[in-house]
């Protein structure tokens, strides 16, 4: 083996024999378990970042320990088409060749989709490989491919004919500059400096009665169709069913009384506008108030808001009418206020609530069986915080807004016949109307909400709408690994969709994932610069450093900090283990390297395979928790301090008299332990595993370690350890040389079993001259005594320290304790210095001489 440690040599080696000799992929196979991960997709314009680092690399650990286990083991991999986000970045490169997709037309603008699909849709995958992911890729989805294409069609004709799909007006996430509809996940919000404008509104039949209304949307007041108070709030309720005037354009509107009103947010009086607020929609849905759309599609004030509004954009317009509402006399005050404004993930425009024509799924019914499989526990949550989150969303859930305006993606295969009306919806695109037989068919022309196809995954990287073999016998998957941000969005979605179309749940445990953060604590972003390149710190340090630095000591379901000095300890932690195993690969040079069965344990031996046992126990259990980061944990806390502090020293002890035990131990306990780091750093453990004598073709195909045989003796090395640890502090509190050898007397209670202990002692602590002796008449009159259960030892003092020596330093040491003594007390003395200086100043000094002068009375008593 390699004198040092240099991953850029051997990992793209070693990842492409595992590719060339098929390792990442199953099979269906009976005689086996299946174990089914379906990786959640990528964007295809997505770059490698720390947040797919950490998730993606959880699922690799789950599949390779799995694979080791003896399971039939899937990890599907994939990427979505992210409708939005590829038309967004398409559109800016549009722009930079100076044309437009209207320009081109939706022909030539969707080749050009295809082409982009083509050239982006394998970057990700790339890096996903160079991070080592040993997914089946010959199983690699596309969510716009062939199989999924279908499954879409299938279900959405499914959906429809039950009633399901209709096409309604609602409030959406309407993005001016995108020109669509976009779902919750795709609007990022800031927090912004704004202000709270407080508007007052005249009692209809009064001249100098108002209402005053509190909002951070003046520029919506065109829109207004009600002002609403908590029926619960008795300042207003002589209000409730009268109306007031609506400033700017004099028409009288009613005052309502609903829940929905927060009594101490502002005035406790909130401007309904049921076009432009979800919560004023639903407001305006109860009281049958009336919806008036005063901003377009674009942005932009439309006839609705006035000829003098019409045409500006909604800053304009906020600017002209708080001028015009102070003019009038309406506006009442003006105070700061910071809240979360919705952006546009892709183009960062502000988002407008927009009431819309939009297609949407019903989803009353759709919920109810996904409500109770979750509470069942059919579907496990591993953070119960996330099952209440699910459940909450889940039983007030909304329709579902299945509709974008854009120009790529799914279509919605709606076609209406414009001759006589007909809606035709069918897995396969119609020839003719089936009514009148005209061909004179009109489709939807907008698309599909990309989460539409995301909710059929699980069911379509499997091969539905098709009834093939791997949907029988890897579906359900096992665990869905996700992030928070997408539990109402996706997974909810993919529940409902397993339970709807293939009456079975998509998969039994959800993990859902922490946020990785930089070393303060911040979200990493583009914005912040603050963001950390995966493949850098690959080629600084190697892939299994980054694998292992971000799971070592974190709860994955909680966000951690990452750092690059979390890589270089790792790396240094992966140096060790290097090394460790070139001391052992030394030590069995021309040895016939024997089972641990087949030899004559010591107690050492018998020690460090009961410890190795009790942590393939901490791991498993871990394991079977998801808790993956604490496993990672109990790994290098097991190799760094119980194989290498402990095993490797006192392998030195005995291996003139136990070579065979040795290093029959010494291999055996290594190969196990780089088994349980495998599916962290599956580098590294490869390539030290196919060094030992005894291995498999792959560490990846060899069987997971499992508990054998434990002793109660190797109690007897943790006391030989603790009695080492003491000899080792009271050398280092009597400041004696570490290559100094001292002397020690011992009486043992029980030598019996504790006679071939004492060269562990005498070696690590660095005794010359152990003597057992029968009683405490023996010791040395000045010796250091030490007690424990089953020895005492006395460490004569003058085996530890020179007399001569130490008589002089001490002598040294008291002069120097007088002259500083004499130096405070001549300076506390002073009447000028006491008087003049800081009273911090005079405290320290006085501390220094308390000091001082206790250092001087230990030394001369």
């Amino acid at each position: 083996m390699e004198k040092t440690y240099n991953p850029s040599e051997f990992e793209t080696e070693i990842y492409n024999t595992w590719l060339s000799r098929g390792y990442f992929k199953a099979e269906v196979d009976k005689s086996k378990e299946p174990f089914t991960i379906i990786m959640p997709p990528p964007n295809i314009t997505s770059k490698l970042h720390m947040g797919h680092a950490f998730q993606q690399t959880i699922q690799d650990i789950i599949i390779r320990r799995k694979r080791m286990q003896g399971y039939s083991a899937l990890w599907v991999p994939g990427t979505d088409h992210a409708a939005l986000a590829t038309e967004y970045m398409l559109c800016k490169q549009l722009e930079k060749e100076g044309t437009s997709k209207e320009e081109m037309g939706r022909e030539e603008f969707g080749k050009r989709i295809l082409k982009w699909y083509d050239e982006y849709k394998g970057n990700i995958i790339e890096q996903f490989k160079r991070m080592g992911y040993s997914c089946d890729w010959d199983r690699l989805a596309f969510t716009m491919d062939e199989g999924n294409c279908r499954a879409v069609r299938k279900v959405f004709v499914h959906l429809y004919k039950k009633g399901y799909i209709y096409k309604g007006k609602r409030i959406v996430n309407w993005c001016p500059k995108c020109r669509s509809s976009i779902s919750d996940a795709e609007v990022e919000f800031k927090e912004v400096p704004s202000h709270l404008w407080h508007i007052r509104y005249l009692v209809e039949g009064t001249t100098d009665k108002y209402i005053e209304v509190a909002t951070t949307r003046p520029e919506t007041i065109l829109g207004d169709t009600a002002v609403a108070v908590n029926p619960n709030d008795d300042r207003y309720k002589d209000m409730v069913g009268k109306n007031v005037i609506l400033p700017l354009v004099n028409k009288p509107i009613p005052v309502v009384a609903d829940e929905y009103v927060e009594m101490d947010f502002g005035t406790g009086v909130v401007k309904i506008t049921p076009a432009h607020d979800p919560n004023d929609f639903e407001v305006g849905m109860r009281h049958n108030l009336e919806v008036v759309k005063v901003i377009g599609d674009d942005g932009v004030l439309n006839e609705l808001a006035g000829d003098k509004y019409c045409g500006l954009t909604r800053e304009q317009a906020r600017e002209q009418i708080v001028a015009d509402l102070k003019e009038s006399g309406n506006l009442v005050k003006i105070e700061d206020y910071s809240h979360n404004v919705g952006h546009c993930e892709r183009c960062k425009t502000v988002i407008e609530p927009l009431i819309s024509s939009q297609w949407f799924v019903k989803m009353e019914e759709l919920a109810k069986p996904a409500i109770k499989v979750v509470e069942d526990g059919e579907v496990k949550f591993m953070d119960e915080q996330y099952k209440k989150t699910y459940l909450n969303w889940m039983r007030n859930i909304k329709d579902w807004c299945i509709s974008r305006q854009i120009w790529s993606g799914h279509d919605i295969p709606i076609f209406t016949c414009k001759d006589c009306g007909e809606v035709i919806v069918e897995e396969t695109d119609p020839a003719e109307c089936p009514k009148c037989h005209s061909h004179n068919l009109e489709q939807e022309l907008d698309k599909l909400d990309t989460w539409f196809s995301s909710a059929l995954w699980p069911l379509s990287t499997l091969g539905y709408p098709d009834d093939t073999e791997d949907l029988k016998y890897f579906y359900p998957t096992n665990v869905m690994v996700t992030a928070r941000e997408i539990i109402n969005l996706w997974v909810a979605r993919m529940i409902f969709s397993g339970l709807e179309y293939v009456g079975e749940i998509p998969f039994r445990d959800i993990v859902i994932n922490g946020i990785v953060k930089d070393a303060n604590g911040r979200k990493m972003s583009k914005t912040l610069g603050n963001g950390t390149d995966p493949i850098e710190m690959i080629d600084k340090y190697g892939v299994d450093a980054l694998r292992f630095s971000v799971f070592d000591g974190v709860a994955i379901q909680s966000d951690s900090r990452f750092s690059e000095k979390k890589v270089v300890l790792t790396r240094n932690f992966i140096n060790k283990i290097w090394n460790a195993s070139k001391y052992v690969l030394m030590q069995i040079e021309g040895v016939e390297v024997k089972n641990i069965t087949d030899v004559n344990l010591t107690k050492a031996d018998k020690w460090i395979i009961t410890e190795l046992n009790k942590t393939i126990e901490a791991v498993d259990k871990k394991f079977d928790k998801y808790d993956i980061g604490m496993a990672a944990s109990d790994l290098s806390d097991f190799f760094w301090t119980k194989f290498c502090d402990w095993y490797i020293e006192l392998s030195k002890c005995q291996m003139e008299d136990n070579k065979e035990s040795t290093c029959a131990t010494l291999v055996y306990v290594l190969t196990q332990t780089l088994k349980l780091l495998h599916p962290f750093i599956p580098f590294v453990t490869e390539k030290i595993y196919l060094e030992l004598p005894n291995h498999d073709e792959s560490i990846m195909i060899s069987s997971w370690p499992v508990v054998t045989e434990s002793y109660e003796e190797s109690a007897i090395i943790d006391e030989v350890m603790n009695i080492i640890r003491g000899i080792r502090n009271v050398r280092a509190e009597k400041k004696v040389p570490d290559n100094k050898k001292i002397v020690a007397n011992v009486i043992v209670k029980n030598s019996d079993l504790y006679a071939d202990t004492l060269k562990y002692i005498s070696k690590l602590s660095l005794i010359s001259d152990l003597k057992v002796v029968s009683s405490e008449a023996e010791f040395d009159a000045n010796s250091v005594v030490l007690t424990y259960n089953d020895m005492t030892i006395a460490i004569p003092l003058d085996s530890m320290v020179d007399s001569k020596a130490e008589a002089e330093r001490v002598e040294k040491e008291i002069t120097r304790l007088k002259s500083e003594i004499e130096r405070s007390e001549k300076m506390l003395g002073n009447a000028g210095f006491v008087s003049k200086a800081p009273a911090q100043l005079i405290e320290a000094e006085k501390d220094k001489l308390a000091k001082n002068q206790a250092l001087l009375a230990e030394l001369t008593k």
